[in-house]
């Protein structure tokens, strides 16, 4: 069996709906996997029926955004339960919104001041099912400049470290981890060789149930390294493509391409049943 736990929809910055993405996921082999789109858990009752009906194993996910010198930290949330449904959650999905929803605003009038770059909150919001996010800002950069690529737009123009880049939200990493403790979650670091390494000693040093340790972007040695400190701390390892579908898009896995098994997913599961 294997297990992939972290992939993306239309209701965050993904491509494909919900039930597309759980019907790619068993054509590519996956045995459990985890929707975990950025902020915000939705459809889950025709999620769990719709992967009931065709054979594979579903599990209610999120991908939080928290922050830490400025910067993105993110964290995967899988829940244990019916806890995507609590008022605190829900409170914070639509806080989020508003703030995603400000944020592409500022980010706009950035682009223009500080990149020549004109592009319209109608048209990126056009792109959205759900949350705004960076890659709806992305398609309406290509739209109107299709001298760019997607992998510059993310590097160069709207990437964490560029001119343009605002930051998505101001709870912290700790904050966030303590909100899905509060509601049920198996709490894992994402991607974190993502992380520069101004922050690393820090973030690594958080209270999270695992490490997202095997991942598409891993460096030389970075598997090996998570799983080291994952088993010092008694921790679990994951692993997921982060599937957005979007075409042309090179930093990210097809489904079923990145997984865990076997004493890996034995931990995970074990953990979501704690």
């Amino acid at each position: 069996m294997k297990a992939d736990l972290h992939m993306h929809t239309n209701f965050s910055d993904g491509v494909y709906s919900s039930l597309e993405i759980i019907q790619r996921a068993k054509n590519n082999g996956v045995d459990i996997m985890s929707i975990t789109d950025h902020d915000i858990c939705l459809n889950v009752e025709e999620n769990l029926k719709f992967a009931k009906k065709i054979g594979i194993r579903y599990i209610p996910g999120i991908e939080l955004s928290t922050n830490y010198l400025n910067k993105p930290v993110h964290l995967l949330g899988y829940f244990r339960d019916e806890s995507y449904l609590n008022e605190e959650i829900l409170n914070y999905f639509a806080k989020i919104k508003e703030g995603r929803r400000k944020r592409a605003v500022i980010f706009i009038e950035n682009l223009k001041k500080l990149n020549n770059i004109e592009i319209t909150y109608d048209e990126v919001a056009s792109y959205s099912t759900g949350i705004i996010a960076r890659p709806h800002i992305a398609r309406a950069i290509v739209n109107n400049y299709p001298e760019y690529n997607l992998d510059e737009i993310f590097r160069d123009i709207i990437g964490d470290y560029s001119k343009a880049y605002v930051s998505c939200c101001e709870i912290s990493v700790q904050e966030g981890i303590d909100l899905l403790r509060r509601n049920n979650c198996v709490v894992v670091l994402a991607h974190p060789t993502l992380l520069k390494e101004n922050v690393k000693e820090y973030v690594h040093s958080l209270n999270y149930d695992g490490f997202e340790g095997v991942y598409f972007r891993n460096k030389d040695g970075d598997e090996e390294f998570y799983r080291n400190l994952a088993k010092k701390r008694n921790m679990i390892i994951t692993a997921g493509g982060d599937f957005h579908g979007t075409k042309g898009d090179t930093i990210h896995a097809e489904i079923g391409d990145i997984f865990i098994e076997g004493e890996d997913l034995k931990n995970f599961l074990n953990k979501l049943e704690d």
